[in-house]
């Protein structure tokens, strides 16, 4: 069952983390230049919280 929470916790985090992205590149009023290398840090923290909750919770 922990399978399942990750896999659904992290396509949910794809998504958050999409948006966040978006709203500080239109925050900011351009792209940026690494955008997916920002992308893969938006998400990268994301997970790792939310990951580690995830394992807290279910033991």
């Amino acid at each position: 069952m922990e399978a399942v929470y990750f896999t659904l916790v992290a396509i949910l985090l794809y998504f958050v983390a999409d948006f966040i992205l978006d709203r500080a590149e239109r925050i900011a009023g351009r792209r940026f230049d690494n955008r997916s290398l920002i992308f893969f840090g938006i998400l990268l923290v994301l997970a790792v919280g939310s990951f580690s909750a995830i394992r807290t919770y279910t033991g």
